[in-house]
């Protein structure tokens, strides 16, 4: 399992977006040594710039650009690390990994893959069967989040079947790879406003919206999404709102994002561990919206709000 980077988007990890020769990626692995503490050395090490944290078991991993000097950087990390666990002995691993064979072994098993219903998401170079009512969509495996290989993309996905309106309005929160926007559009919709505060990620997303002749409706914004960035962007205006990103950026945010849909619209929040959403819905109701659909897949939990009592 993974988590990724605002949860922007959550899951697999993100994937830089070009290999560049004799480039290398720092890999860094903290074991955590409770669950309490699960949340806050994740966030930790987003907060070191990585795109994102893979999770197995107790181990958290993150992939980060070569820092310019790597002894100083790695005795800042373990004191920061270590005050986000006081009072346990934090074990911390790193390796070098080249960035050409983080391609290769993404290319290696990936295949296309049936998500519901219709979606199928592809690698570029695989040609999958389809009936003419499929939906396909190629989505290159860079560093930028977001192939269908994980469980929260997946069950946005799912639940956005039965969402997406003929010319809908869409904001996608944390878009990553693209992918989520890329089906919205298919599915129907008129226009996505696709927001993504990784620079790479926005050119992982920018390439695969080429590869997919869908530039042209898919609008992609280099920003962090916050109350401000939110007032801006103006009430009632969506249609639909996606949300693929950590519980904890999600609950603030709930007020904000609800305001920005239009009247009879929907929300999807995607990236919650299972455990995480109980609360997560308490704190939607709070602000007004009503569950009206989950989708749960190994361990993680998708869920679709509207406005009203309904």
């Amino acid at each position: 399992m993974s988590r990724s980077a605002t949860r922007e988007n959550a899951g697999e990890p993100r994937r830089r977006d070009r290999s560049v020769a004799g480039k290398r990626w720092l890999v860094l692995t903290v074991k955590v040594p409770s669950a309490e503490l699960h949340d806050d050395l994740t966030e930790g090490l987003i907060a070191l710039g990585g795109p994102a944290v893979e999770e197995d078991d107790d181990l958290l991993t993150t992939f980060l650009p070569e820092p310019v000097e790597p002894e100083a950087f790695l005795r800042a990390t373990a004191d920061r690390l270590e005050a986000l666990a006081p009072g346990h002995a934090l074990e911390m691993l790193w390796r070098w990994q080249d960035d050409e064979d983080w391609s290769v072994r993404w290319k290696e098993g990936l295949a296309p893959r049936r998500v519901g219903r219709r979606i199928i998401v592809t690698p570029p170079w695989a040609e999958p069967e389809h009936g003419v009512d499929d939906i396909v969509l190629a989505v290159e495996p860079s560093m930028a989040f977001g192939t269908g290989e994980h469980e929260t993309t997946r069950g946005v996905l799912r639940l956005m079947e039965d969402l997406v309106t003929p010319g809908a309005r869409v904001l996608d929160v944390g878009t990553g790879s693209g992918i989520l926007a890329m089906a919205a559009i298919r599915l129907g919709a008129a226009r996505v406003h696709a927001v993504e505060r990784d620079e790479d990620a926005v050119a992982s997303c920018r390439e695969n919206l080429a590869r997919n002749d869908l530039e042209a409706r898919i609008d992609v914004v280099c920003a962090s999404v916050d109350d401000a960035y939110l007032e801006e962007l103006g009430g009632g205006t969506f249609d639909l709102v996606l949300a693929n990103v950590l519980s904890r950026v999600i609950e603030p945010l709930l007020p904000r994002l609800a305001g920005a849909m239009a009247p009879g619209g929907a929300l999807v929040l995607g990236g919650i561990l299972e455990q995480e959403a109980p609360e997560l819905v308490r704190a939607a109701t709070a602000t007004g919206l009503r569950l009206t659909a989950e989708d749960r897949e190994g361990g993680w939990w998708s869920g679709c709000f509207a406005t009203g009592s309904g």
